[in-house]
């Protein structure tokens, strides 16, 4: 452990827990010292490797407090939104492991079932761990088992209906679970207590404290049953409080509240723990805690260090990167900017990741017109259909892979009715360290089916500008803007905006042996494997495919007469992605031509850098100057080869 600048001397009590079975005899103020611990060993991990941070230290005492009562892993804990459960994984056995998270072939950042058994069940989306915990005590009920469920929902989770959905249905069918709402003002709380501030407010108002002396007054002389009306004012107050709480709420689904309690107080969780692991029916504990518990740049900036790059210890400033082109999504958000700044009609709409989208820009820029319905992407979808209803031009701003909650919305509220709505799919392809939770390999799939959708992908980032004006200007129903994380290619961008027409592509590379058909972040590549491919005497033409859908017809009948061998490119999924379009097309022309598709395989792909994962697809300049020389040689590859 040297090599990552460990001081191990420090630590008492954490390198002697290898499993949860460890601390199972610590006492309070053993278990008080192992989450100092933790807390410490958390922040000289991600210091230096980069990671979720935050959440985690928020739910240290959860954490150490869980694996003592409960008998894991035969007692089921589910997590919501895996970025919470770093110390879950320093408390089973993975504690050394947490140098790799997120790196090629390390720990995954997120929940999961492969990595250990304790992950009982995967999370890397938001809203899930009670509709799982549910399935899990119910197949416990339907085994005639005794095993506990705990699930720990918050850090936003509770913004998405799916979580009461699970909640209702928890009460209606009187499930043996836990659920632990880990309230650390990120997630239901702030609504709820606004609720309570009102009634806070009204009840210390001066005329209402003036009523109630008179009423004080009035009943001191009313002999016997003047004290009786006494008892009932006296309840009065904490009667109005209690029914505006937040168990009001979660009585009211079938549920026995216990809370809010200290959710940093160890001692205080393992107490309530123990009391209430053996209750029967549907049980919730609120929990406070605070999101960067500890480490002091966290707590004063929860969402800055909510994922970080690695930082410096002592300011929690991350370390300064080479300077280099700015990021697609800054791109985008500065585009959008300028468009609504001419267009009135334009607004924003994202669903709880407003910085990971670029609506931060617009947030700052167009509050009124900028609108973030929480960890909610159907309700997003729809609410911008009934805007587009109106006349309003909604661009909704959400990550490809969350896009897939709304696909129902797009198709029955969007795209059946033929609204006007441009979606902003930031994240398409591989993504990274995040991995296959977060992957944007599936959308031009799950879009490209969708009668009406048109689908644009940018080369650059001069290109994602005039392709998001031109689906602002486009009245013909729904558009879907799909382009990658990280920086954008360092193009110029002219000012001003170009409207690109729809279904069009273009030539950027003349070429006679072979036709490679690529999108987005396939076209650079191709470029680049077109001059790898010249130097053995290979002329490859190049075309910038623009569009999945509509594809440029016209375009394909003259590639079509030209070349016998043509390679489509796209990063995602090969299963009903731009390929496949290009094969019904050929296949309903009768054209001959061979036709190999280049993309992501039909598997889920492990996390690790982008141009890692490139690289070991051979989807990059090398991978595919490699295929397309086997493809014109005959030899196998393992993608089909359609003849």
């Amino acid at each position: 452990m040297e090599e990552h600048n460990l001081d191990k001397s420090k630590y008492k009590l954490l390198f002697d827990v290898d499993s949860p079975k460890d601390i199972k005899n610590y006492s309070v103020v053993q278990l008080k010292q192992l989450c100092k611990e933790i807390r410490e060993y958390l922040v000289d991990v991600i210091s230096q490797t980069g990671g979720h941070f935050g959440g985690g230290m928020g739910t240290v005492e959860l954490s150490v407090a869980l694996h003592k009562v409960f008998n894991t892993p035969e007692d089921r804990i589910v997590w919501d939104t895996g970025h919470q459960a770093y110390p879950h994984k320093i408390l089973t056995g993975r504690r050394d492991m947490l140098w790799t998270i997120r790196k090629f072939k390390g720990l995954s950042g997120f929940l999961k079932r492969a990595e250990s058994e304790y992950d009982a069940f995967g999370a890397g989306h938001a809203s899930t761990s009670i509709s799982a915990a549910m399935g899990m005590a119910t197949a416990n009920r339907v085994q005639n088992g005794n095993r506990k469920v705990v699930a720990i929902i918050g850090d936003g989770a509770m913004t998405g209906g799916m979580a009461y959905e699970a909640l209702n249905n928890a009460g209606i069918q009187k499930a043996n679970l836990i659920v632990v709402l880990n309230d650390n003002n990120m997630s239901i709380a702030p609504n709820v207590w606004q609720i309570s501030n009102y009634f806070t407010e009204m009840i210390s108002h001066p005329e209402y404290n003036k009523f109630k002396g008179a009423i004080w007054d009035l009943t001191g002389k009313l002999d016997h049953f003047g004290d009786r009306l006494r008892k009932v004012a006296s309840r009065l107050e904490s009667g109005i409080k209690a029914v505006i709480t937040p168990g009001m709420l979660f009585e009211a689904l079938g549920f026995r509240y216990f809370g809010p309690v200290n959710g940093h107080n160890v001692g205080k969780m393992v107490g309530l723990f123990e009391h209430v692991k053996d209750m029967s029916g549907p049980i919730l504990i609120h929990a406070i805690t605070e999101k960067g518990k500890g480490y002091k740049p966290a707590e004063g900036h929860v969402q800055r260090l909510h994922a970080s790059t690695p930082f410096d210890k002592v300011t929690g400033k991350a370390f300064k990167k080479p300077g280099g082109a700015p990021s697609y999504t800054d791109i985008f958000g500065n585009g959008l900017k300028e468009i609504m700044t001419t267009n009135e009609d334009v607004v924003g709409i994202t669903a709880a990741m407003p910085d990971g989208t670029g609506m931060n820009i617009i947030q700052k820029a167009f509050p009124k017109r900028y609108f973030d319905v929480g960890i909610a992407e159907e309700h997003g979808v729809t609410m911008a259909a009934g805007m587009a209803t109106e006349g309003v031009i909604p661009v909704v701003a959400i990550y490809s892979s969350f896009l897939q909650r709304g696909i129902d919305q797009i198709i029955h509220d969007v795209a059946l009715q033929k609204l006007h709505v441009v979606f902003a799919l930031d994240r398409s392809g591989l993504v990274g360290a995040d991995g296959p939770t977060h992957h944007g390999t599936f959308d031009l799939s799950y879009l490209r089916y969708i009668p009406g959708m048109v689908i644009m992908t940018p080369k650059d980032e001069a290109e994602l500008r005039n392709m998001l004006y031109t689906a602002i200007q486009y009245k013909g129903g729904p558009v879907a803007l799909r382009y990658p994380r990280g920086n954008a290619m360092g193009v110029e961008i002219k000012d001003g905006f170009t409207e690109i027409p729809i279904g069009k592509g273009e030539i950027i590379r003349k070429g006679e042996d072979v036709a490679l058909l690529a999108l987005g972040t396939m076209v650079d590549y191709s470029v680049n494997a077109a001059e790898i491919l010249k130097d053995e005497g290979i002329n490859a033409q190049v075309v910038n495919m623009r569009y999945a859908k509509p594809l440029d017809t016209e375009m394909l009948d003259t590639i079509a007469s030209n070349f016998d061998k043509i390679i489509t490119l796209e990063e995602n999924s090969i299963v009903g992605g731009f390929g496949g379009g290009v094969l019904e097309y050929f296949s309903e022309k009768n054209y001959k031509n061979d036709i190999l598709r280049i993309g992501i395989k039909d598997e889920f792909i492990d996390h690790g850098t982008q141009a890692e994962l490139h690289r070991l697809l051979e989807i990059d300049a090398e991978g595919i100057a490699k295929k397309t020389k086997f493809f014109l040689e005959g030899k196998k590859i393992e993608e089909e080869v359609i003849t």
